[in-house]
């Protein structure tokens, strides 16, 4: 397939031809949903991969790294890929790699090596960095410069969609009733290795349905006249990485998404072994997790035993940090993006405050609002970050999302503060900081100063 060169570069339209971006834009914004989807499977990947291939936890959480890994590997070669053929190739490229890792799951669950199922997700997290590289500033751009942060947090509200979807659906998809340890431990060895072999092809289904899918936009875009937008009003592009570095403002924006993906994985990946710590045995369901039972119950997605109604609590999480989108993008008509930022940090605080010394499950709820209060960070981060950034904006916005690699740096930093104190409470210690930063971005460091050279 041969790769479009800047199309439209040489008709550059203005941002007030509305007509001319609406069906882009749902084309962009159908990218955030894909990408929110992929990432919430991982959530329902660790255990299932855990029990079938025997793992320890360590080895389970190597799915977290291998995607976090390609973030930092790939991300100044997405820079690179835009430069050269600008953002709808880039766009292309990303899913066809995409695509390839979702349909690697197909050898990797026939080899039954763990290792092959990792090599995939590597593959899958380098499709999506040049995804997320292309068209986070695609986004911001396509449009009047001075609704890009709300544009953006629009377009991110669809990976908050995802991010209440895909742990439903994986679940169903993915998870089987499969055997109790009890029942494989009573196996020979080799019906053992069949019985676990059978529950991992569970896989297969649905990143093969997931990978033609993403084939079919793939296509979608190909075939989509895209407008090549034309950084800082047509800026000569910058020659090297460093140049960018010279934005004060852009170098705020790297430490700050750094700190906000940090906090962002600790506030998710630990949030189920958090409201155990936190809610005592024995304490009854209160009113909004038994409706939330209820509801599941009535499409038939409820699984749970009456034991590990922790889950729904990480369900009422993913569902406040969606509407915090929504809303946020509502709230950008009357408060300016950085002010709402710093606002929304400084309540972060606060409600760290009471994760770290709340009980029962206050601190669980006061976390439920942190992932409300921290849903416009990602692209009101990157917005500001990349903003009039001319010709260095394509490497500006592959160094913010290299800067994602916080994920895979801070959460050992909560782990390690959980353990050495015995009070996961304490690890809450990690976000707060990091909110501060984030804090100090939106009041200051995301004002834009002009360079020389």
């Amino acid at each position: 397939m041969a790769l479009p060169q800047n199309v439209g570069q040489n008709n550059a339209t203005n941002y007030d031809e509305k007509s001319n971006y609406l069906f882009p834009f749902i084309l962009i914004t159908s990218l955030f949903f894909l990408w929110g989807f992929a990432h919430n499977l991982d959530p329902i990947l660790i255990p299932h991969l855990k029990k079938s291939f025997t793992l320890s936890t360590l080895q389970a959480s190597l799915v977290d790294s291998a995607v976090f890994v390609a973030y930092f590997v790939m991300a100044l070669p997405a820079g690179f890929i835009m430069k050269k053929y600008g953002y709808k190739s880039g766009i292309i490229i990303g899913l066809l790699l995409f695509a390839t890792g979702s349909f690697l799951f197909i050898p990797a669950a026939s080899t039954q090596a763990y290792v092959f199922f990792l090599g995939a997700l590597f593959v899958i997290a380098c499709g999506l960095t040049i995804l997320e590289t292309a068209a986070n500033p695609y986004a911001a751009l396509l449009g009047d410069p001075k609704t890009s942060s709300q544009r953006l947090n629009f377009a991110q509200s669809f990976n908050g969609l995802a991010a209440t979807l895909a742990p439903i659906i994986g679940d169903k998809l993915i998870r089987t009733k499969g055997h109790s340890d009890e029942e494989l431990n009573a196996m020979t060895e080799i019906a053992r290795k069949a019985a676990l072999a059978s529950e991992a092809s569970s896989i297969i289904t649905p990143y093969f349905i997931l990978a033609t899918i993403i084939l079919l936009i793939a296509i979608a875009f190909y075939f989509t006249k895209l407008p090549e937008i034309k950084d800082g009003g047509g800026e000569a592009s910058s020659k090297n990485i460093f140049h960018a570095f010279k934005h004060t403002h852009l170098s705020w924006g790297v430490a700050s998404q750094f700190f906000y993906v940090g906090a962002q994985v600790c506030v998710f990946s630990f949030f189920m072994l958090f409201a155990s710590k936190t809610i005592p045995v024995g304490t009854p369901k209160d009113g909004l997790i038994s409706t939330i039972e209820s509801i599941l119950k009535f499409l038939h997605f409820n699984n749970s035993t009456e034991t590990d109604y922790m889950s729904y609590y990480l369900s009422v999480a993913g569902l406040a940090f969606m509407v915090g989108r929504f809303f946020g993008t509502f709230l950008m008509k009357f408060v300016t993006p950085n002010n709402l930022l710093a606002i929304y940090s400084a309540i972060n605080i606060g409600l760290c405050v009471i994760a770290l010394n709340g009980h029962g499950t206050t601190p669980v709820y006061a976390v439920i609002g942190i992932a409300f209060f921290m849903s416009i960070m990602f692209p009101t981060i990157f917005s500001l970050g990349i903003a009039d950034l001319g010709g260095d904006t394509k490497f500006g916005s592959s160094l913010i999302i290299m800067s994602i690699v916080g994920g895979a740096l801070l959460p050992p930093l909560f782990a390690y503060i959980s353990d050495v104190t015995n009070n996961i409470q304490y690890g809450y210690l990690v976000p707060m900081v990091s909110f501060v930063v984030i804090m100090l971005f939106g009041f200051k460091g995301y004002q834009v100063k002009k360079i020389s050279g």
